[in-house]
């Protein structure tokens, strides 16, 4: 992972920290002023990152597209599945946008300073990295709702086996 040496400042307006990050690890990403997009690989599908900076508001909204399209005769699973999953969730959610029937995480985090608001490298690092790891542990999830013919909660027991040693 990347560490504070890496970066030549302790920390920067949040989309520029991003950017930064993205950078440092190489991966495709697009910046308009205060929105910043990148394309990351996963274990189960490419993730789509999108951070928006709303300075009014000092809140940094950032979205994680697992790249999962909902068809409406699945939603009603789907929603279930959100409740389920979003239960073990600390922070951030699972949502469906109901227009468009695509699957995201969502956090939003208030970055608060009289005149300086700034966003850290290590603060960077969990915003995107937990993202990604939510992501990952829920993808199987939500496949085997919508693929694989199981109910939400068969679905979350399954994909929350954890395996203990190695074969």
């Amino acid at each position: 992972m990347l560490n504070q040496a890496d970066h030549d400042e302790d920390d920067a307006a949040p989309i520029d920290m991003l950017e930064a990050y993205y950078a440092a690890h190489s991966w495709e990403h697009e910046r308009q002023d205060d929105e910043i997009v990148a394309s990351v690989k996963g274990s189960w599908a490419t993730y789509e990152l999108r951070a928006l900076w709303r300075e009014d508001d000092s809140v940094l909204q950032f979205l994680a597209f697992p790249d999962i399209k909902v068809t409406d005769d699945r939603r009603a699973a789907i929603y279930e599945t959100i409740g389920l999953v979003n239960e073990q969730l600390w922070i951030g959610h699972f949502e469906l946008w109901s227009s468009s029937g695509i699957l995201l995480f969502r956090h939003a985090a208030m970055i608060d300073g009289d005149e300086d608001r700034t966003l850290t490298l290590s603060g960077a690092e969990l915003l995107v990295e937990s993202a990604i790891e939510e992501c990952e542990r829920f993808y199987p999830v939500f496949q085997f709702v919508l693929w694989g013919g199981k109910s939400p909660k068969e679905a979350l027991a399954a994909a929350l086996v954890e395996t203990q040693g190695e074969a």
